[in-house]
């Protein structure tokens, strides 16, 4: 791969892709970092799991791992995270959700508290930078 081959923008796609009607990409890679749009506690259906905030949390997290999985990346090759929260009273549970997902190191991280996501449904929302190594580096 060439130079410019390698900075070339490269959208991710995961399938089933609920962004699609919205015109969002799941992510773009940029040579090799990733940056992957909020992931939120959505099934395959598109449907906000059922089960309160650490249910929706842990979906999120899933589908982070799966944007990660398949922009050519994974959860130990985050760099930043940024979540989103409708409520910090649920501060803790995330700190629970972070020891569950990532491990040492821990990625650079901004919980911030929103007054509503995209859904009514939605209370935690998780975007992510990371490094995504060309193809044999990894």
């Amino acid at each position: 791969m060439n130079k410019m081959e390698k900075l070339m923008l490269q959208r991710v796609m995961t399938q089933p892709d609920p962004y699609e009607p919205y015109l969002l990409s799941q992510g773009m890679r940029f040579g090799e970092l990733l940056f992957i749009s909020g992931q939120a506690g959505y099934a395959d259906n598109g449907q906000i799991v059922e089960g309160g905030f650490r249910a929706q949390g842990e979906q999120a997290f899933a589908n982070l791992r799966r944007a990660l999985e398949t922009g050519g990346s994974s959860l130990k090759d985050v760099i930043k995270v940024t979540i989103f929260l409708t409520d910090m009273a649920n501060f803790k549970e995330v700190v629970d959700l972070r020891r569950a997902f990532f491990s040492a190191p821990y990625p650079a991280d901004t919980i911030v508290e929103v007054k509503a996501l995209y859904t009514p449904e939605a209370m935690i929302e998780i975007e992510a930078i990371a490094a995504a190594p060309a193809a044999g580096r990894q």
